[in-house]
């Protein structure tokens, strides 16, 4: 089948990727060689609900290089796909779409069950999006082991059967039964709308309009103390007796549940009043509270007034310096971010704050509730502006001049959930979290001593110094898509639940209806155990309740809903106990934690879980380590150093050999996309435009290692040229015969054609040295200067006379191998047009993606040969520079004379003399002199003039010559005096710093050629 006269990649890409897949073309172990090792890497898995953005299409343009290099050179390759349910995303995009319908019952009417399986719906329907997205791509993962995170989950259905959801559970119980699981009650990032903790990575941090308040908390008993301030060499510029101590809020309403006023230990303002008390300007009179003032670090003097008050269960910051210096933490918000309408009354509340705040050990605190009534309830920003209100009206807010309450307008940032958009609370909830600090040593020792390397080497920074500062890790998050938590739960009639009066280790129905009547098993706490399936824990609890008074320990253990369900059943049974005196009547209800685990504890198991493990699988000891992972720099700490923490711990070895970490993909000016500047970049438009193998060269030559790529539309347009370029060549070598030629290395005579084997060879050790160093940028910049510059621009124009000549033979065979050579190393770019024209060139027995990689190398460099080439070339370019820059007109030919040459460079001009004449545009070669009207031209071993002043107006050339200059001149001068300006050096980003110098080299150089012409022009 002969070429058409353009690829038509929209067509080709389509039917190319659906032959691939239907040749298991990627298939775990495909091409493998025997001998060859085996070379694995797992995708970092998209959501479930993702579609193809920017940042997937280089991550996974540079793994896709990796996978199909390593596949032609007859490595076992697995690349192994799979996406991640995305707990909130999902569970979010759901909701929404049963929105849609009114008719469709919310998710709390048609409860768990069924929720879940309208999620498992929507993914069969609705889930795949991104898969055939980076199909679209020409990812070359095996799709035939496309893993999920929740696959093997209670409720999934067929096709969904997997064994993660297993592994899972089965480290979650493991974790738990060594201690490096726990519950407690800490400081979470909590999303109103879902009602659920996050993690950090799902909160977005964004710039917005505030506004902070200036608030008077006055001295207790109306004490007073001389408040001075001092400048820098210390004089006094403000003196004045004060009542009280100022503070500064961007949250009046958790003012509220304050613990403290925090000042740092050497502000000597505050030096006076360091350890009285201060009352919080809001709040019924009758109740208003006093708290102390207290010194910490944290407080910054030079801030605001250097005060802070202290809301340890609203504030990270603030939580620290509670828990250092003992300060109650006071929850004042539900989980809707509304003021609490539970717990104890003010006035009850109020006094236990009290007494903490005098130093009394006051215990658990959170039943105390310091919302006033008339704020329970309400919205917190409705609560905000009413307490500013009456701050206001008692007077207590910091005034200006004119006595007006003093608010500062200003740009804050305030954290939003990135899927809800609402502001993120700091919220003092029970979660389940892992003690990382117990498991993160081996995390550390294994990239320190070199069992895992992290691309670029900056990158290791981070990462170590993220987990030599780890806190605990919140696993724990209120949703039903995910991994149900494995924890049940049992009342502790342990507790003080009863009293045995008689002491006859048995219950008597007095102590039983007291047992029944005193709320006891509301308030007493709860055991707790954990197992993969509730039959596995029935004998842990039975040992809890074995040794209660008769009858309970023989008390059945039942599974209920929850604990309102348990009390419920528990009450009901001892009544039946009570009325029958049939123990068999009784029961002890546990139920389970309904709580799922955060998305980032299943894909921290992604490496070994999607090998098949817990089972022993001959994936598993094949593949893993897994060789590289190529991720983003914004996942470091989320997911690749809970990666290695996770399977450090569980497995006991590293899950990936290297990391290589690539930038952010910016558009073209360098600014990083969002939907809100509107510079979103989708690469599937661009795939529709210029063809996958474009986007993909274009993202390849711009991932240079430690730099975010800058990409425009324009890029990707200039490299689809490219790609016609090569199919061009590849055409012309088509239509001369050049496929009807033997196949193999040929062994040529003539010295054009010992020449580009040679650079082919050049090409290959270079793009091969490249790739294994992670240098995608320089592999496609390699491919780009042999393909374009040796093969289409010289090789091709040298062939064309020797076509017809003794060396015809020769050359087309010469010609063939190269190109397939050429289309070969280039498959890993752009696997499309090259296994097109591998197809369209030749009758194969297999197709590209397992075509064989070169393994040859510097043996078949003909140095005379490469001599040879690149003085003629060297000669012809600076030929046509010479004629660019003085303006000859592009049909003149001109006469080329000879000044001077040795015997080296006449032998090469005389063997290529036709080639230099056709392509230089001048005359046979003569010896002569240089005369009036002559240009100097220079080569290694000889001297040129060429004759000119009868072709241009020198004088017109050289006043556009100066004019080039001057402009030149002044450009080059604004680049010097930015890059002798220390505040530029010392702020720009680095990479800013290098384009200034490189810009400043080129005109540098433009400068020089530019006086020298001019030089030339003058002396004509």
């Amino acid at each position: 089948m002969s070429m058409e006269k353009t690829f038509d990649a929209a067509t080709a890409e389509a039917r190319i990727a659906a032959a691939w897949e239907d040749g298991g073309a990627f298939a775990a172990g495909a091409n493998a060689r025997p001998g060859q090792p085996a070379f694995s890497m797992v995708i970092p898995p998209p959501n479930v609900t993702g579609s193809l953005h920017i940042g997937h299409a280089l991550n996974n343009t540079l793994q896709d290089i990796l996978a199909r290099w390593h596949r032609m050179r007859g490595f076992d390759v697995l690349w192994q796909p799979g996406q991640d349910h995305a707990g909130i995303a999902t569970q979010m995009v759901v909701e929404r779409e049963l929105a849609k319908d009114p008719a469709n019952p919310t998710r709390a009417e048609m409860g768990r069950e069924e929720f879940l399986r309208r999620v498992w719906d929507w993914k069969a329907q609705s889930g795949g999006t991104i898969i055939g997205q980076l199909k679209r791509l020409g990812a070359s993962l095996d799709w035939s082991r496309n893993a999920f995170t929740m696959s093997g989950a209670p409720g999934a259905p067929a096709g969904e059967q997997g064994n993660f959801h297993d592994a899972v559970i089965r480290v979650f119980v493991d974790m738990y039964d060594k201690g490096l699981i726990y519950r407690g009650k800490r400081l979470v990032n909590w999303d109103p709308h879902f009602e659920t903790a996050i993690s950090d990575l799902e909160v977005e941090s964004r710039e917005v309009d505030g506004q902070m308040w200036h608030f008077k908390y006055p001295l207790a008993g109306g004490e007073t103390y001389e408040y001075v301030e001092r400048d820098a060499d210390g004089n006094v510029t403000l003196r004045e007796t004060r009542d009280y101590i100022s503070i500064a809020t961007t949250r009046p309403e958790t003012m509220l549940g304050d613990g403290a006023v925090a000042v740092h230990p050497d502000d000597a303002r505050y030096a006076p009043i360091v350890g009285k008390l201060c009352e919080i300007p809001v709040g019924p009179q009758a109740h208003r509270r006093l708290i102390p003032i207290i010194t910490d670090d944290y407080p910054d003097p030079d801030f605001g007034s250097g005060a802070v008050k202290i809301t340890g269960a609203h504030d990270f910051n603030d939580y620290g310096v509670a828990l250092r210096n003992g300060i109650p933490l006071y929850a004042l918000m539900d989980g809707r971010a509304r003021m609490r309408s539970d717990g104890l009354s003010y006035a009850e509340s109020a006094a236990i704050a009290t007494r903490a705040a005098a130093g009394v050990n006051v215990g658990d605190v959170s039943a105390v509730n310091l919302v006033p009534e008339e704020l329970r309830g309400l919205d917190r920003l409705e609560a905000r502006a009413r307490v500013v209100a009456a701050i206001n009206v008692e007077g207590l807010a910091v005034t200006d001049a004119d006595g007006t309450p003093y608010v500062e307008r200003k740009k804050i940032m305030q954290p939003f959930g990135d899927r809800s958009g609402v502001v993120i609370e700091p919220m003092l909830t029970d979660q389940w979290f892992v003690d990382t600090a117990a498991i993160v040593q081996p995390a550390i020792d294994a990239v320190r001593d070199g069992r895992t390397r992290i691309l670029p080497e900056q990158h290791e920074k981070v990462y170590f110094h993220w987990l030599e500062n780890i806190e605990p890790w919140t696993i724990s998050r209120q949703l039903w898509w995910g991994h149900q938590i494995p924890v049940w739960y049992g009342l502790n009639l342990a507790a003080d639940s009863f009293t045995d009066d008689e002491g006859d280790d048995a219950l008597s129905p007095i102590e039983l209806l007291r047992l029944l009547n005193d709320d006891q098993l509301v308030r007493a706490g709860d055991l707790h155990h954990a197992a993969a399936h509730f039959e596995d824990l029935v004998e842990a609890f039975r040992a809890d309740i074995a040794g209660l008074p008769h009858p309970l320990q023989v008390c059945r253990v039942i599974e209920v809903a929850d604990r309102e369900a348990a009390v419920d059943a528990f009450a009901q049974a001892l009544a039946d106990y009570n009325l029958t005196q049939d123990p068999t009547r009784l029961v002890y209800p546990v139920w389970r934690d309904p709580d799922v685990l955060d998305t980032w504890f299943s894909s921290g198991l992604w490496p070994i879980g999607t090998l098949g493990w817990p089972e022993d699988t001959e994936e598993l000891r094949k593949y893993f380590p897994t060789d590289t992972l190529i991720t983003g720099f914004d996942i470091i700490f989320f997911w690749v150093a809970r990666m290695m923490m996770m399977q450090l711990a569980v497995v006991g070895e590293v899950p990936f050999r290297t990391v290589y970490v690539h930038g952010l993909v910016r558009d073209e000016k360098g600014a990083k996309m969002s939907k809100s500047k509107g510079n979103v970049i989708d690469p599937l438009e661009l795939i529709d435009a210029f063809g996958a193998d474009a986007l993909r060269f274009t993202l390849t030559s711009m991932a240079a290692m430690g730099r975010d790529p800058k990409l425009g539309p324009k890029h990707v347009e200039a490299n689809r040229n490219f790609v016609t370029k090569i199919w061009n060549a590849v055409r012309f070598a088509e239509m001369n015969g050049v496929f009807a030629a033997p196949a193999g290395q040929p062994q040529p005579a003539h010295t054009v054609n010992r020449w580009i084997i040679g650079e082919t060879a050049r090409a290959r050790i270079a793009l091969d040295d490249a790739l294994a160093g992670y240098r995608f940028n320089d592999a496609a910049q390699g491919l780009y200067g042999f393909v374009w510059g040796k093969l289409c621009d010289w090789y091709v124009e040298f062939a064309k006379p020797l076509f017809d000549g003794e060396h015809a033979e020769e050359t087309r065979a010469t010609m063939r191998w190269v190109i397939e050579q050429a289309i070969t190393m280039a498959h890993p770019v752009m696997p499309f047009v090259t296994e097109e024209i591998w197809a369209l060139t030749g009758t194969r027995d297999r197709m590209l993606v397992h075509g064989d990689w070169p393994e040859y190398g510097a043996e078949l460099i003909d140095a005379g040969a490469d001599r040879q080439m690149n003085w003629v070339i060297g000669l012809i370019e600076d030929i046509r520079s010479a004629r660019a820059q003085m303006g000859v007109p592009a049909a003149a030919r001109l006469d080329l004379i000879v000044t001077q040459a040795d015997a080296v460079a006449r032998e090469a001009l005389a063997a290529n003399a036709p080639l230099i004449e056709r392509l230089a545009r001048v005359n046979t070669p003569v010896d002569g002199t240089a005369g009036r009207g002559m240009i100097a031209v220079a080569a290694p071993g000889a001297s040129f003039a060429l004759p000119i002043g009868e072709v241009i107006d020198a004088s017109a050339e050289a006043a556009r010559l100066e004019k080039s200059l001057a402009r030149s001149e002044k450009d080059a001068g604004g680049l010097r005096g930015r890059l002798g300006n220390p505040r530029f050096v010392e702020n720009a980003d680095a990479e800013v710093i290098e384009e200034t110098r490189g810009k400043l080299a080129a005109l540098d150089e433009e400068i020089t050629r530019t006086r020298a012409a001019l030089e030339q022009l003058r002396a004509m």
